[in-house]
């Protein structure tokens, strides 16, 4: 049993006379705690813990939840064997671990993820009846891969407390990248974005990457009070073992600072000094119900071309010296290519040497059937010279990208036609639903940006998506459409994921979000400019050049799984070798 020696050391008299601060003392009182009152202290752990992502950043109260949820895992497991027929799992320690895991997850993403409603509101009366599911149903689907994690501590060979914490941030790291890759993936607020603030922190990832810092994370939250934990008597080993925990907590947070800090002071933030080409970002801040209204669309076309030709600080300077134009995802909510109209707009609104990168939608029908496959895609264009060649007559496409990792239930459906002829559909409303663009990703040529790689929305949110060997982009652009979330964490929390991705490569992002927030980020993070959220402006910026590859970049979740591999075998290494007592 988990009590062990720690019983032993309490029934004796171990105890110090602070015991009602000691790990000891806790763990008893959570043992004559109801289980009903332990199912609620993981739940409220778990939403508490949202506290350590953005935009609160507030990680420290990660040494409060994660010990607490180490504490409740083996509380459950050392309860005795129950058999039930709709609970089979509590017959084995790591099930009921795992139902505790299930519980602080289910708390984390509710607080997390409960923006996600809002999309629901934008057509209240087709799918408000639908929120009540989406901010549930998602949350207690994603807090799966935490009861495994949580299960993971459980296993025969994890004897001491500090082996169980060990454990349990391998099986974080290992289900926090199963959660971004299976089913279509969906890495959002992965556990070690709490330590990617301050900006000296945010470093971590370029060597280590979001996955391989979660196993930092949950080692230096949970791992010094599971230290403690095993020294359940007073005298030396209590003292060493306290010392032990300092350092676990404060060496490795004081190691990703220090080396983050040397590399902000090795590229400082400067532009090189040859002259770097301009990019304007237009951001207008438009409700979304707007945008999704046909009767509104020629006007959101006008507003987002005269805001073009818009200098930041007001006045009218028709675009001149600027290279490259950025609207976000859906500033054209219809077919631009079609529209002859629209284009000559965009020809005529361009000056010479410029383009216009927009989000728009693309429509390919098929010859043979006539089959209609309509994508989300960002649109270069350039202008076309008339025949006198004194003005453009027109905007010619240079360059496309169609989204590839589409949002489900958002822009199409599992088992579309079945669903749909059930009379569901996703909320962009879109028929038949979007169809994603094909692999292997490409980047385009843009003259003055060279390789540019483009991503749509919460494309940005993937590390593995963007990281591939070979070919290195100089710029990653990404186009968004943040008006589906409200104001309120979405956006935000969106907007520092997307951050983290230029980090983890050394590469700067150019960023255009429809309602906010639109920024240049470096590859350091740093913030070369930024519209807030709901600001309506144009932001003007120079990217500079890319950073040199990032170790990150060379081996992409290598680092991360030899982490895994280290920290497993290592344990297991070590409990061959030990026989003493669980505790």
């Amino acid at each position: 049993m988990i009590e062990a020696r720690e019983m032993e050391a309490c029934k004796n008299g171990a105890v110090r006379s602070d015991r009602t601060t000691t790990p000891v003392y806790l763990m008893q009182r959570l043992r004559g705690v109801a289980k009903l009152e332990r199912y609620g202290a993981a739940l409220a752990a778990g939403a508490v813990s949202i506290l350590a992502m953005p935009p609160f950043h507030f990680w420290p109260v990660l040494w409060l939840t994660l010990p607490l949820l180490g504490m409740l895992v083996d509380v459950a497991a050392e309860a005795p064997n129950v058999s039930s027929r709709w609970a089979p799992w509590r017959r084995w320690p790591m099930g009921r671990g795992a139902e505790i895991g299930w519980l602080f997850g289910f708390g984390y993403h509710v607080a997390g993820l409960y923006w996600i409603g809002e999309a629901f509101l934008v057509e209240a009366e087709v799918f408000a009846w639908l929120l009540p599911f989406a901010v549930t149903f998602l949350p207690a689907g994603l807090a799966l891969f935490t009861a495994v994690a949580a299960a993971f501590s459980q296993l025969p060979l994890n004897h001491t407390a500090f082996q169980r914490a060990a454990m349990m941030a391998v099986g974080f790291g290992v289900t926090e990248w199963l959660r971004g890759h299976i089913l279509t993936g969906f890495p959002w607020n992965i556990l070690g974005t709490a330590l990617t603030y301050p900006l000296p922190l945010l470093q971590g990832v370029s060597v280590l990457g979001i996955y391989g810092l979660t196993i930092v994370t949950v080692l230096v939250f949970a791992g010094p009070f599971a230290l403690v934990r095993e020294a359940a008597c007073t005298g030396s080993a209590l003292r060493r073992r306290r010392a032990s925990a300092l350092g676990l907590a404060v060496i490795p947070l004081a190691t990703i600072w220090g080396a983050g800090a040397w590399r902000l002071a090795a590229f400082p933030k400067t532009l090189t000094e040859q002259q770097r080409p301009t990019v304007r970002i237009v951001q207008l801040s438009i409700p979304q119900r707007e945008r999704m209204q046909a009767h509104n669309q020629r006007r959101i076309f006008d507003e987002h071309l005269a805001a073009s030709l818009t200098a930041p600080d007001g006045h009218i300077d028709n675009a001149v010296g600027i290279n490259l134009i950025i609207w976000p995802e859906a500033a054209m909510p219809f077919v631009p290519l079609a529209q002859p109209v629209a284009l000559q707009a965009i020809g005529t609104m361009l000056p010479p040497g410029t383009q216009l990168a927009s989000g728009a939608l693309r429509v390919e029908t098929d010859a043979q059937n006539g089959a209609r496959k309509v994508y989300n895609s960002l649109l270069v264009f350039k202008g076309q010279p008339n025949a006198f060649g004194d003005n453009h007559s027109r905007g010619a496409l240079a360059a496309s990208y169609d989204k590839i990792h589409l949002v489900p239930f958002g822009e199409y459906l599992p088992m579309q036609t079945l669903l749909e002829l059930l009379g569901l559909q996703q909320i962009t409303r879109e028929r038949g639903g979007f169809t994603a663009g094909s692999l292997p990703r490409k980047s385009m040529s843009l003259p003055n940006f060279g390789q540019v790689l483009p991503l749509i929305c919460y494309e940005a949110i993937f590390p593995m998506t963007l990281f591939k060997p070979g070919g290195r982009p100089d710029l990653l652009l990404t186009v968004t459409n943040d008006g589906w979330f409200g104001t309120m964490t979405g956006p935000r929390q969106h907007y520092h994921q997307a951050r983290i991705r230029a980090v983890e490569l050394g590469i700067p992002m150019v960023r255009a979000s429809s309602n906010g927030i639109s920024s240049l980020l470096d590859g350091n993070g740093r913030e070369l400019g930024r519209l807030e959220l709901n600001a309506v402006g144009t932001l003007d910026v120079s990217p500079p050049a890319a950073l040199p590859a990032t170790i990150y970049a060379r081996y992409g979740d290598g680092l991360f799984w030899f982490l895994v591999v280290s920290v497993a075998v290592g344990l297991v290494l070590y409990q061959l070798s030990d026989r003493s007592p669980r505790l």
